[in-house]
């Protein structure tokens, strides 16, 4: 197993609509996505943004374009409007979800060619 930043292995997208964060985690290719199906769950991505996101972490699962979409509650100090946050929105979550680690078996990484399968 070796430990790896999702941004090593997976791209990100997000956006906000009032309180309300979404973040689209998407595998570089097939194998990255079942091993990211196992180990980002939405209480490791709760526990990521512990104290940035106050509510509830779902998550679904959207295998055709080999991604998982996260839903934050109360993630944005509010929303847009009412938070005295200096970066309030939530499209620059994606980058911060890219930071957490995972541990990656060996013979996935080994294969990596940077292109999707």
């Amino acid at each position: 197993m070796q430990c790896v930043k999702l941004a090593e292995i997976a791209f990100s997208r997000s956006g906000d609509k009032g309180n309300i964060s979404d973040i689209s985690l998407f595998a570089k290719n097939l194998q990255i996505y079942e091993v990211l199906k196992s180990l980002v769950t939405a209480k490791k991505v709760k526990e990521h943004f512990r104290g940035v996101s106050t509510g509830e972490v779902e998550r679904y699962e959207v295998p055709n374009v080999l991604a998982l979409k996260f839903i934050l509650h109360d993630a944005l100090g509010g929303g847009a409007a009412s938070s005295l946050r200096m970066d309030n929105l939530g499209k620059s979550l994606s980058a911060a979800l890219l930071r957490m680690e995972v541990e990656v078996p060996e013979e996935i990484l080994g294969g990596w060619n940077g292109s999707p399968q």
